[in-house]
């Protein structure tokens, strides 16, 4: 989860780490981990592995096939563009990166096929732990899948790819239809955090709203509109009203709403929930919630908040939630001791899934996919 402000927690994935480092073999440091997924089964909820093996899977959404397709950031690389423009300052940076990340879809039985591989995938520096980003998450307009790049850009150790909107054809090639990077260069937000910037930028959810999408930027704090032409607005400058909040969370119901992770070291309750309008007009809609990533509603107008981790301080492994809000604005938690969960989606069947594991431990295929019914 490439996101400089997450920086603080590397002193947790160190410890993590170490804590495992004495096995010999990276299959016992797997099967240890792999223990701790949260299948659980309550009156109400049951949880369960629906795919595993994936390489830090973020957003994710079902496509018109029935299929489960899942942004997958990659393991990272270490070509660099040092010397060639302007860098992340350490330590997040220098960045490095390779073309690691892949988008995949899962069958209904949880069967993974790759849909296209060799994307851009980048890594923090070595002092904070090589952290991992690639392609953040993935959208249908139609038949045709969109994926939003988080890894791209010069400032992310890619001189010739930025940060922006593919469009992946069905042959599994792609072409860049919109270029963020270069939107963040030329459209500043009023309020960035000069000691805490990427250049270009750390895009993180989209969703497809009448044809057109619409993402969220965290590090800078802003949503756009860019339309399958490639033609980019702004929504709105959440950094304007809010300062440096981090948005990261994107879901429509009538209007916009986003959810925030918030800066570090973590305060328990300290994010939030907003409702923008398409006009940009923006208001509070929840509080008492905490690093906000994932935000879905369900068709009794409940919504789903997806926390990635709810201790105070570092982020935790296992203190991850899934909070439902009634309309009334009353919360409860449904999951709990989720890994570092990334992103979350409602299915055709009413379920949830949901990204888990989907940063830490520099271990291939560790992440996976949980399925969340609620009866």
């Amino acid at each position: 989860m490439k996101i400089r402000f997450i920086s603080i927690y590397i002193l947790a994935l160190f410890i993590l780490t170490a804590l495992y480092s004495c096995s010999d073999k990276t299959d016992n440091l797997t099967d240890s981990l792999q223990k701790k997924s949260p299948v659980m089964q309550t009156t109400d909820v049951s949880v369960s592995v629906f795919a595993a093996g994936l390489n830090n899977p973020r957003g994710l959404k079902f496509g018109p096939d029935g299929y489960l397709y899942v942004a997958e950031g990659g393991l990272g690389g270490l070509n660099s563009t040092s010397g060639l423009c302007d860098q992340v300052i350490p330590p997040i940076g220098p960045y490095t990166g390779d073309y690691t990340s892949s988008i995949s879809k899962i069958s209904p039985a949880g069967d993974i096929t790759t849909v296209v591989d060799n994307l851009p995938s980048d890594q923090t520096s070595a002092e904070t732990g090589g952290l991992v980003s690639g392609v953040a998450d993935v959208a249908f307009v139609g038949n045709t899948l969109y994926a939003l790049l988080a890894a791209g850009g010069c400032s992310h150790g890619f001189e010739n790819d930025p940060n922006g909107i593919l469009k992946v054809n069905d042959d599994g090639t792609w072409e860049l239809i919109a270029d963020l990077s270069d939107w963040s260069l030329n459209h500043p937000v009023a309020n960035p955090e000069e000691d805490d910037f990427e250049p270009d930028g750390t895009w993180y959810s989209m969703l497809n709203v009448r044809g057109n999408l619409y993402a969220v930027e965290p590090n800078h704090g802003e949503i756009v509109k860019v339309t399958t032409n490639g033609n980019i607005s702004r929504v709105i400058d959440v950094s304007a009203s809010q300062g440096h909040i981090v948005p990261t969370a994107l879901a429509y119901h009538g209007n916009f709403y986003f959810g925030n992770l918030n800066t570090f070291p973590i305060v328990p309750g300290s994010s939030k929930i907003f409702k923008v309008t398409p006009s940009g007009q923006i208001q509070e809609r929840e509080s008492g919630l905490t690093t906000v990533v994932g935000l879905v509603f369900d068709n009794r107008d409940r919504m789903y908040a997806l926390e990635m981790s709810t201790a105070p301080g570092d982020p935790t492994p296992g203190t991850g939630r899934i909070v439902r809000i009634q309309p009334s604005g009353q919360q409860e938690t449904i999951v709990d001791t989720l890994f570092f969960p990334t992103g979350m989606t409602m299915g055709p069947d009413g379920a949830l899934y949901v990204s888990n594991k989907g940063f830490g431990p520099p271990v291939p295929g560790f992440g996976e996919i949980l399925k969340v019914t609620v009866n």
